[in-house]
């Protein structure tokens, strides 16, 4: 177990990280792409696009869509590289009530199918999806490698890995500027808009303990992936990561 692992929303030793990950987002889930939004000052859009732009080189005709939240990243995808399947999962059902309200609005209900379930026990068979995304999503496992080898599980020989996640911008002053923005301005809006002043502040502890950048790629050559790469946003706030099964 890292480090990573072992930062939970909730000070609640009688309930696992996963549990307490679907009850915030279960409790969140009305106010979460507005909040988003906010907090990111709309630049979260933009980063799905640059992500989605990076996948749709490789064309993939299957995609499945990990923490997937309200379907974002799966209609960014949808839209873009017009897949005949994506599958997205989350393991809260609220987020995913408003991800098929989404979906059914912009009439992507033939493409994109939402389900309930757990990242790190996914219920396909090895070698199904051309391409495997998560967006904000990987931090959030209980149990990193053991998401990520499942991940690797499920793709296809040449399938593509895209993982979209925060980081940590190491420069000065952005570096200070974003702790204190994370630290303190997040979890007093996320009160204020969400009533959950935990969430926000789980983001941000979390952000902290994630092995991002180079360390992210490490792990993945570790669980067999190859061509691992990762390209720097908005100054390092936030890492697109690649890679080849």
């Amino acid at each position: 177990m890292s480090a990573h692992d072992h930062v939970t929303p909730y000070a609640d030793d009688q309930v696992s990280k996963k549990g307490q990950v679907t009850n915030m987002f279960d409790k969140i889930a009305p106010y979460y792409d507005q909040l988003n939004r906010v907090l990111s000052l709309g630049i979260d859009v933009w980063w799905r696009k640059k992500a989605i732009g990076l996948l749709s080189k490789s064309q993939p005709a299957q995609i499945l869509d990990i923490a997937t939240g309200t379907a974002d990243l799966a209609i960014e995808a949808a839209i873009k590289i017009k897949p005949k399947k994506i599958i997205g999962l989350d393991i809260s059902a609220n987020m995913l009530k408003i991800g098929d309200e989404k979906i059914l609005k912009k009439g992507l209900q033939n493409i994109i199918t939402l389900e309930q379930g757990d990242s790190e026990n996914l219920r396909f068979d090895a070698q199904s999806f051309d391409a495997v995304t998560a967006a904000f999503g990987v931090r959030n496992f209980e149990n990193l490698e053991k998401g990520l080898a499942e991940m690797y599980r499920v793709l296809k020989p040449g399938g593509t890995l895209l993982v979209l996640e925060f980081s940590k911008p190491a420069i000065f002053p952005l570096k200070q500027l974003f702790n204190i923005y994370f630290k303190y301005f997040l979890p007093l809006i996320g009160k204020i808009r969400s009533k959950d002043e935990k969430a926000y502040q789980y983001l941000y502890e979390s952000v902290q303990a994630f092995p991002d950048y180079g360390n992210f790629t490490k792990i993945l050559d570790k669980l067999g992936f190859s061509n691992t790469e990762y390209k720097v946003l908005s100054a390092g706030i936030c890492c697109i990561y690649l890679a080849k099964k």
